[in-house]
């Protein structure tokens, strides 16, 4: 996968917003990893805020939704993850500003 593959998966990912923080999951740092096999499954290595997040779902159907707009993209797997665990050092400079945290 190239880098402008890697960056228009990133670019739709970052429609995703995080229904409780209304930032979107690229900002907010819960996407570890997006990969592109030669078959055209995506695969997408990420964490939620809390382990216990009832939006998860809402999140990961959003996710699948997005890739699947790309021509590329034929399958989409997203594999959740809690380690390394998601901290508020993990959003962009815009998230922070987003929420008010510093």
């Amino acid at each position: 996968m190239d880098e402008a593959m890697k960056e228009s998966m990133m670019g739709a990912l970052e429609n995703v917003i995080d229904p409780e923080l209304g930032v979107d999951i690229v900002n907010l740092g819960l996407v570890y990893d997006v990969e592109l096999d030669e078959a055209g499954t995506s695969k997408v290595t990420m964490t939620l805020t809390s382990i216990g997040c009832p939006m998860g779902p809402q999140i990961i159907a959003n996710i699948k939704q997005e890739l699947m707009e790309l021509p590329e993209v034929k399958d989409v797997d997203v594999n959740v993850i809690w380690n390394p665990p998601w901290s508020r050092d993990m959003m962009s400079r815009y998230a922070k500003m987003a929420l008010g945290v510093r």
